[in-house]
Protein backbone atom coordinates (compact mmCIF):
# COMPACT_ATOMS: atom_id res chain seq x y z
CA UNK A 1 0.00 0.00 0.00
CA UNK A 2 2.74 2.06 -0.15
CA UNK A 3 1.98 3.13 -3.36
CA UNK A 4 -1.31 4.48 -2.52
CA UNK A 5 -0.34 7.21 -0.51
CA UNK A 6 3.38 7.40 1.17
CA UNK A 7 5.21 7.03 -2.35
CA UNK A 8 2.26 7.63 -4.29
CA UNK A 9 4.00 7.61 -7.71
CA UNK A 10 2.27 11.07 -9.32
CA UNK A 11 1.99 13.14 -6.01
CA UNK A 12 5.45 12.19 -4.01
CA UNK A 13 7.89 10.68 -6.48
CA UNK A 14 6.75 12.56 -9.11
CA UNK A 15 6.90 9.68 -12.27
CA UNK A 16 4.81 9.30 -14.61
CA UNK A 17 4.35 13.47 -15.40
CA UNK A 18 3.16 12.57 -18.96
CA UNK A 19 0.07 10.81 -18.59
CA UNK A 20 -0.40 12.86 -15.51
CA UNK A 21 -0.86 16.32 -17.03
CA UNK A 22 -1.79 15.30 -20.70
CA UNK A 23 -5.59 12.87 -19.31
CA UNK A 24 -6.69 14.52 -16.73
CA UNK A 25 -8.55 17.16 -18.03
CA UNK A 26 -11.51 15.10 -16.26
CA UNK A 27 -12.35 12.99 -14.22
CA UNK A 28 -13.09 10.08 -15.89
CA UNK A 29 -10.05 10.18 -18.32
CA UNK A 30 -7.83 10.34 -15.24
CA UNK A 31 -9.23 7.15 -13.84
CA UNK A 32 -9.63 5.66 -17.05
CA UNK A 33 -5.80 6.15 -17.74
CA UNK A 34 -4.77 4.82 -13.84
CA UNK A 35 -6.71 2.08 -14.34
CA UNK A 36 -4.84 0.60 -17.85
CA UNK A 37 -1.90 1.71 -16.42
CA UNK A 38 -2.65 -0.50 -13.31
CA UNK A 39 -4.01 -3.17 -15.70
CA UNK A 40 -0.27 -3.25 -17.21
CA UNK A 41 1.84 -2.68 -14.00
CA UNK A 42 -0.11 -5.92 -11.87
CA UNK A 43 0.35 -8.15 -15.17
CA UNK A 44 4.05 -7.03 -16.53
CA UNK A 45 4.98 -7.24 -12.66
CA UNK A 46 3.74 -11.18 -12.24
CA UNK A 47 5.00 -11.95 -15.73
CA UNK A 48 8.26 -10.42 -15.27
CA UNK A 49 8.92 -11.73 -11.48
CA UNK A 50 7.74 -15.33 -12.90
CA UNK A 51 10.82 -14.73 -15.86
CA UNK A 52 13.24 -12.85 -14.10
CA UNK A 53 15.31 -16.36 -13.89
CA UNK A 54 15.19 -17.11 -17.50
CA UNK A 55 15.92 -13.43 -18.83
CA UNK A 56 19.65 -12.87 -18.89
CA UNK A 57 20.73 -9.23 -17.30
CA UNK A 58 22.30 -8.35 -20.75
CA UNK A 59 18.63 -8.11 -22.28
CA UNK A 60 16.72 -7.45 -19.06
CA UNK A 61 15.45 -4.05 -19.83
CA UNK A 62 14.16 -4.89 -23.92
CA UNK A 63 12.93 -8.15 -22.20
CA UNK A 64 10.67 -6.24 -20.04
CA UNK A 65 9.21 -3.74 -22.56
CA UNK A 66 8.42 -6.71 -24.86
CA UNK A 67 6.17 -7.91 -21.56
CA UNK A 68 5.26 -4.37 -21.18
CA UNK A 69 4.37 -3.79 -24.62
CA UNK A 70 2.33 -7.34 -24.79
CA UNK A 71 0.06 -5.89 -22.35
CA UNK A 72 -0.43 -2.70 -24.05
CA UNK A 73 -1.59 -4.45 -26.58
CA UNK A 74 -3.96 -6.31 -25.05
CA UNK A 75 -5.04 -3.35 -23.39
CA UNK A 76 -5.52 -1.16 -26.96
CA UNK A 77 -7.53 -4.23 -28.47
CA UNK A 78 -9.84 -4.03 -25.41
CA UNK A 79 -10.35 -0.62 -24.86
CA UNK A 80 -10.85 -0.31 -28.55
CA UNK A 81 -13.86 -2.90 -28.31
CA UNK A 82 -15.31 -2.66 -25.02
CA UNK A 83 -14.82 1.13 -24.38
CA UNK A 84 -14.34 3.40 -27.82
CA UNK A 85 -15.33 6.99 -26.69
CA UNK A 86 -12.35 6.40 -23.84
CA UNK A 87 -9.76 5.30 -25.73
CA UNK A 88 -10.39 7.68 -28.72
CA UNK A 89 -10.20 10.21 -25.64
CA UNK A 90 -6.66 8.75 -24.29
CA UNK A 91 -6.01 8.16 -27.97
CA UNK A 92 -2.03 8.46 -27.92
CA UNK A 93 -1.51 8.23 -24.51
CA UNK A 94 -2.36 4.51 -24.18
CA UNK A 95 0.97 3.07 -26.28
CA UNK A 96 2.80 5.87 -24.30
CA UNK A 97 1.84 3.01 -20.93
CA UNK A 98 4.81 0.95 -22.64
CA UNK A 99 7.54 3.79 -21.98
CA UNK A 100 6.02 5.17 -18.52
CA UNK A 101 8.66 5.16 -16.06
CA UNK A 102 5.92 3.88 -13.35
CA UNK A 103 5.84 0.73 -14.81
CA UNK A 104 9.09 0.20 -16.09
CA UNK A 105 10.88 1.30 -12.88
CA UNK A 106 8.50 -1.10 -10.80
CA UNK A 107 9.93 -3.63 -13.29
CA UNK A 108 13.12 -3.23 -12.55
CA UNK A 109 13.13 -2.29 -8.66
CA UNK A 110 10.63 -4.45 -7.71
CA UNK A 111 9.03 -7.59 -9.94
CA UNK A 112 12.65 -8.80 -10.75
CA UNK A 113 13.60 -9.32 -7.73
CA UNK A 114 10.69 -10.84 -5.87
CA UNK A 115 7.71 -13.00 -5.88
CA UNK A 116 4.91 -12.87 -8.24
CA UNK A 117 2.54 -12.84 -5.68
CA UNK A 118 4.39 -9.85 -4.06
CA UNK A 119 4.91 -7.96 -7.64
CA UNK A 120 1.25 -8.19 -7.96
CA UNK A 121 0.81 -6.63 -4.71
CA UNK A 122 3.50 -4.27 -5.74
CA UNK A 123 2.00 -3.55 -9.34
CA UNK A 124 -1.39 -3.12 -7.77
CA UNK A 125 -0.12 -0.87 -4.83
CA UNK A 126 1.80 1.56 -7.65
CA UNK A 127 -1.33 1.39 -10.05
CA UNK A 128 -3.95 2.59 -7.52
CA UNK A 129 -1.94 5.44 -6.39
CA UNK A 130 -1.44 6.72 -9.78
CA UNK A 131 -4.88 5.99 -10.39
CA UNK A 132 -6.37 8.41 -7.52
CA UNK A 133 -3.64 10.41 -8.12
CA UNK A 134 -4.97 10.78 -11.88
CA UNK A 135 -8.68 11.13 -10.88
CA UNK A 136 -8.12 13.50 -7.86
CA UNK A 137 -5.94 15.62 -10.28
CA UNK A 138 -9.17 15.21 -12.89
CA UNK A 139 -11.71 15.72 -10.86
CA UNK A 140 -10.26 19.28 -9.50
CA UNK A 141 -9.45 20.40 -12.99
CA UNK A 142 -13.05 19.70 -14.15
CA UNK A 143 -14.50 20.95 -10.81
CA UNK A 144 -12.55 24.08 -11.59
CA UNK A 145 -13.16 24.18 -15.32
CA UNK A 146 -16.64 23.22 -16.07
CA UNK A 147 -18.33 23.24 -12.48
CA UNK A 148 -18.71 19.22 -12.83
CA UNK A 149 -16.92 16.22 -11.34
CA UNK A 150 -17.47 12.86 -13.26
CA UNK A 151 -20.41 14.93 -15.40
CA UNK A 152 -22.73 15.83 -12.60
CA UNK A 153 -22.86 19.57 -12.52
CA UNK A 154 -21.82 21.42 -8.89
CA UNK A 155 -21.75 24.18 -9.89
CA UNK A 156 -22.93 26.43 -12.65
CA UNK A 157 -20.71 26.50 -15.61
CA UNK A 158 -20.40 30.20 -15.62
CA UNK A 159 -18.59 30.08 -12.68
CA UNK A 160 -15.84 27.58 -14.38
CA UNK A 161 -12.52 28.59 -15.70
CA UNK A 162 -11.27 27.72 -18.66
CA UNK A 163 -7.71 27.60 -17.92
CA UNK A 164 -8.37 24.63 -15.77
CA UNK A 165 -9.29 22.03 -18.78
CA UNK A 166 -6.33 23.39 -20.47
CA UNK A 167 -3.00 22.68 -20.56
CA UNK A 168 -1.88 25.14 -17.92
CA UNK A 169 -4.58 24.42 -15.75
CA UNK A 170 -2.97 21.06 -15.23
CA UNK A 171 0.48 22.53 -14.23
CA UNK A 172 -1.80 24.72 -11.78
CA UNK A 173 -3.66 21.91 -10.18
CA UNK A 174 -1.07 19.43 -9.88
CA UNK A 175 1.04 21.52 -8.37
CA UNK A 176 -1.68 22.78 -5.59
CA UNK A 177 -2.35 19.13 -5.37
CA UNK A 178 1.24 18.29 -4.27
CA UNK A 179 1.62 21.35 -2.17
CA UNK A 180 -1.11 19.85 -0.37
CA UNK A 181 -0.23 16.76 -0.50
CA UNK A 182 3.00 17.98 1.09
CA UNK A 183 1.88 20.36 3.89
CA UNK A 184 -0.14 17.31 5.09
CA UNK A 185 2.54 15.13 5.54
CA UNK A 186 4.61 17.64 7.91
CA UNK A 187 1.65 17.86 10.30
Amino acid sequence: MNGVLKENPTLVLLLGMCPTLGTTSSAINGMGMGLATLFVLVCSNVVISALKKLIPDMVRIPSFIVVIASFVTLLQMLMQAYVPALYATLGLFIPLIVVNCIVLGRAEAFAAKNTPVASAFDGLGMGLGFTLALTLLGAVRELLGTGKVFNMTIMPEQYGMLVFVLAPGAFIALGYLIALINGLKKN
